[in-house]
């Protein structure tokens, strides 16, 4: 699978330099073979396989390929965008067309060339060659905007190059995957080429994405840039789709970050994608009215204070990228001195060393994915230095984001999120004009920061088991972009203002049990919550114009600041051990809400030493919430006849729903062999590992087992159900305990439990620890043969699950 991704990147940069190279060869006649509309978009459904390739790639292995994909992505979808454009006419002055191309033009030539700089170094000759003569290309483009006699057949013949290699080494890699290796084009063998990666892998950066990410702030920053050193000659329409290329993939690489465990950087990418879409509102206003938007001082300045606290935290993990960051915190100051904001000097000054700083951090994480041998960042002097600090101890290791209920893909987002609340709550301080509300720049603040990084965050609470914290971000983040866009997007009227204030009522109720759920969660979320309920009161008030003066001020200023101190304790908690600023404690604490002052011990399955640990548990007389191949199930040892009456009472277990036995082999029933008849015994050596649970009548096998007294809780006086579970995880733990009785992970009468967190939340505290395998692989419970009558031909089913009777 990871070379046909390969395969797929490699193939989709052949296929949009083929249309490029078409494009530049047949541009000289009057009517070219590739219209700009339809070049535009075929470049669009390239750059989104790119994207695909490169991210699906990244999954594996931290390549130089996923740099080059999602760069190329980028770049060709914000080129796509204008050439469609232009083909529809909105850019019809002669000069417009060269204006919008050449700032995404240059940047591309300067971040293509750094990446084919790093393949060179680091080995990987193929992606440098490719990445080389698309920067040579552009480059060639760049000429032609302003030299007539500079013919387009050089452009053409550096994407051709890009398509003929690109194309034979995808088709080399395509028939050694088809083949299994049998058949190999010269130069693409990929045994060796996974060898080399092999021996490299562990040498790779711990987050592959922050390259494209650096690349792209390139890009935003080289539209002002060419600007100021009069490249272009105005900022406008153009230039939008540069920009919001770069906005809209820094927040996929935002998402992408939290994957690959970076908190500081995703917030980073967070941060500067909402200036990225701020910067393109700014010149996509003057479109529709003459005057330039004039823009919020205090929201500003708060942002330039986020972005110092951040990069406060970030040089401690990397002063390289902390010192960065600071270059964007005289961004937000220089935009905040200057009334005209982007179309000042003063801005497009500070974007020229933004330009220049992105390029330089850009070729160190660059070079620092794939080379042994790396460009130190600062990172080890600050853990020399904090070593002798007692106070202060970094988080480190690889459970470094894991959350309390078990295992998840993605670092904690609760950091941006905060940070948005501020934003968004800061940006409502700005009063505007009401006859032209979109003259004032409130909506990129409001609906991105607010709106779309919040919801980010939401879906990354949820990724991680925090219903309720997933649940308020959603909810607000849906007020944020409805209140925004009514307020500050020009359509809200006193028509309105009835319906209106009866969708508040409806968030405000909402908010409501969010703010009763709080309190048994811990009191930073109980006042986060109850001063929104502030905010939504202001736009209630509003909505029927009896809002008192200053009153929506305060409410944002509270709740603004409630929420810089959540950031300020989230930023801190993700980086140091220990939690260094006190969110306090759950309000209330009820037994059976996880509030109590014992909570079992939650452990992934993915480690042996988490199976292990499970084991021992369960020899102490522990019981256990385990994944199998179905469904969750509480599980106890025989040997520990105390366990299984202690399962039984912590599961309520009603008669007609009996406890079952599993074992791993029936090896371990071979001392009882003699007890059972020679059908029934093929028929288990037949039927198992499967989902497939035989009711077998009972006998004297039973006291093989070692459960004595307990024995009664375990079937029925008749019959026990039995199984071995095809989960190499579940057999596992069986060798190393012995056979188990094993129930459902839920109370007696409701529904069986599909994932680890949903064993927390129906058992509580009365399993001693739960071992964490995510969803369960299948949804049905297993499927119960009665075998009880099998010696005189017949089997009956108790209850058909995944397998069907047929099978059976």
């Amino acid at each position: 699978a990871e070379s046909l991704h390969s395969c797929i990147g490699l193939l989709g940069i052949s296929a949009g330099s083929l249309l490029l190279a078409v494009h530049f060869y047949s541009s000289p006649r009057a009517a070219p073979l590739i219209p700009s509309t339809a070049l535009g978009v075929l470049l669009l459904i390239v750059s989104a396989l790119l994207a695909y390739a490169g991210i699906r790639r990244s999954l594996r292995n931290a390549s130089l390929l996923v740099s080059l994909c999602l760069t190329l992505s980028a770049f060709w979808s914000g080129y796509g965008v204008i050439l469609i454009l232009a083909g529809q006419g909105v850019l019809p002055a002669p000069g417009d067309a060269r204006d919008a191309l050449v700032p995404g033009l240059a940047t591309f030539t300067l971040a293509l060339f750094l990446v084919a700089l790093v393949g060179f170094l680091c080995g990987e000759p193929l992606l440098a060659l490719l990445a080389a003569a698309v920067s040579l290309a552009s480059a060639h483009e760049v000429a032609l905007h302003y030299s007539s006699s500079f013919g387009p057949s050089a452009v053409a013949c550096s994407h051709l190059i890009v398509c003929l290699v690109g194309g034979y080494f995808a088709l080399g890699r395509i028939l050694y995957f088809l083949t299994k290796g049998k058949v190999a084009l010269p130069g693409t063998n990929l045994a060796e080429k996974k060898a080399q990666e092999q021996g490299r892998g562990s040498a790779g950066s711990t987050n592959p994405f922050a390259a494209p990410g650096l690349l792209l702030n390139m890009l935003s920053a080289s539209v002002f840039c060419c600007r100021l050193l009069g490249v272009t000659h105005s900022l406008f329409l153009g230039h939008v789709p540069w920009l919001w290329a770069a906005g809209t993939y820094q927040i996929g690489i935002c998402v992408l970050s939290y994957r690959a465990m970076d908190v500081p950087m995703a917030t980073a990418f967070g941060f500067t994608s909402i200036l990225t879409f701020a910067g393109g509102y700014c010149l996509l206003y003057p479109t529709w009215q003459p005057e330039e938007p004039s823009f919020p001082t205090p929201f500003l300045v708060v942002f330039s204070i986020l972005f110092a606290v951040l990069a406060l935290f970030l040089s401690l993990q990397s002063p390289v990228d902390g010192l960065y960051l600071l270059v964007f915190v005289t961004y937000c100051i220089a935009l905040a001195c200057s009334p005209r904001g982007f179309f000042a000097g003063g801005p497009q000054g500070v974007a020229v060393a933004i330009f220049v700083a992105s390029a330089l951090v850009a070729l160190i994480h660059l070079y620092n994915v794939r080379a042994r041998a790396k460009i130190p960042t600062g990172k080890g002097a600050v853990k020399a230095l904090l070593a002798r600090s007692s106070l202060l101890k970094l988080r480190e290791g690889p459970d470094l984001h894991a959350p309390y209920l078990g295992y998840s893909k993605y670092a904690d987002a609760e950091v941006l999120t905060y940070a948005c609340s501020v934003l968004a709550s800061f940006a409502l301080t700005a009063t505007g004009d009401p006859q032209a509300p979109l003259a004032t720049v409130v909506i990129p603040w409001v609906v991105v920061a607010g709106g779309i990084l919040k919801l980010l965050g939401g879906s990354v609470a949820f990724a991680r088991g925090k219903t309720l914290e997933s649940s308020a971000f959603i909810l607000y983040s849906v007020m944020w972009i409805i209140w925004g866009l009514t307020r500050y997007g020009g359509l809200y009227g006193t028509a309105r203002s009835f319906h209106t204030a009866t969708g508040i009522v409806a968030f405000m109720l909402f908010n409501s049990f969010i703010v009763f759920c709080s309190l048994f969660l811990n009191m930073a979320w109980f006042f986060y919550s109850l001063t929104f309920m502030l905010i939504a009161v202001s736009f209630l008030l509003d909505a029927v114009h009896a809002l008192p003066t200053g009153y929506d001020i305060a409410a944002t200023l509270i709740f603004g600041l409630v929420s810089f101190y959540c950031f300020l304790a989230a930023l801190s908690s993700s980086t140091f051990e220990g939690c260094c600023l006190p969110v306090g404690g759950p309000l209330v604490q009820l037994s059976g809400v996880g509030a109590g002052t014992t909570k079992c011990l939650h452990l992934p399955a993915r480690k042996a030493s988490s199976v292990k640990r499970i084991a021992d548990i369960l020899r102490n007389g522990g019981t256990c919430g385990i994944p199998t191949d179905t469904v969750y199930v509480l599980v106890a040892a025989c040997s520990r006849p105390d366990a299984v009456e202690k399962a039984h009472r912590s599961k309520r277990q009603a008669q007609d729903r009996p406890m079952s036995l599993w074992i791993s082999s029936l090896k371990q029933l071979e001392p009882a062999k003699h007890l059972f008849t020679p059908l029934l015994w093929d028929f288990m050596e037949a039927a198992w590992p499967s989902p497939i649970s035989l009711v077998i009548p009972r006998g004297e096998w039973v006291d093989f087992l070692g459960m004595k007294d307990s024995a009664k809780y375990v079937g029925t006086p008749q019959s026990v159900a039995i199984r071995i579970p095809d989960c190499s995880v579940t057999t596992h733990l069986i060798d190393l305990v012995g056979p188990i009785v094993v129930t459902s992970a839920n109370p007696t009468g409701e529904a069986d439990t599909t994932h680890h967190n949903q064993v927390y939340a129906k058992l509580g505290d009365k399993v001693d620890a739960v071992l964490c395998g995510g969803p369960s692989p299948e949804n049905i419970a297993s499927t119960v043969v009665d075998c009880t009558k099998i010696d005189s031909g017949n089997i009956g089913f108790f209850r058909v699950g995944i397998i069907p009777k047929s099978q059976v």
